[in-house]
């Protein structure tokens, strides 16, 4: 089963909608493996953002990811790092269609409300960014075998 990394931002966890977005995980059928709300701090941030070291919006991102608690999570499904992009919507909340997580809950490109890894590679990078490896759990989901073949 494929793994994703998804991080809800500090403008979902302080506007409350942190409920809202894992409940639509959950609902399209995906398994939480692991989860925890912490404070991000700048090692931290950096790692995780360093393929846009030098560009004009690191230092204000690297910011706001530290400004308030996240909710760090790996979530288990078929098609997992693809479905979960085309749940969240595109980047620009303007550019999102309305029933994405984005569309649904963002109002800029800065406050976009989550993060979600691109690629199965960028997922194992950034899972091992944030979790370690005895965090993420392995358990049978009840009614895994309505979910597909």
């Amino acid at each position: 089963m494929e793994r994703t990394f998804l991080m809800l931002k500090p403008d979902a966890v302080q506007r409350g909608l942190v409920g809202a977005v894992i409940s639509r995980l959950e609902a399209k059928g995906f398994k939480l493996a692991g989860m925890k709300l912490m404070k991000v701090d700048r090692a931290l941030a950096e790692q995780h953002y360093a393929e846009h070291k030098g560009k004009s919006f690191f230092e204000p991102t690297v910011n706001y990811i530290m400004s308030s608690p996240v909710v760090a999570m790996v979530w288990e499904g078929k098609n997992v790092v693809a479905l979960a992009r085309e749940m969240m919507g595109a980047t620009n909340p303007a550019n999102a269609n309305p029933g994405s997580i984005r569309g649904s809950y963002g109002m800029d490109i800065s406050r976009n409300i989550i993060h979600g890894s691109d690629s199965v590679a960028s997922a194992e990078r950034e899972i091992g960014i944030y979790f370690k490896p005895e965090e993420i759990l392995e358990y049978k989901k009840a009614g895994e075998e309505w979910l597909s073949e």
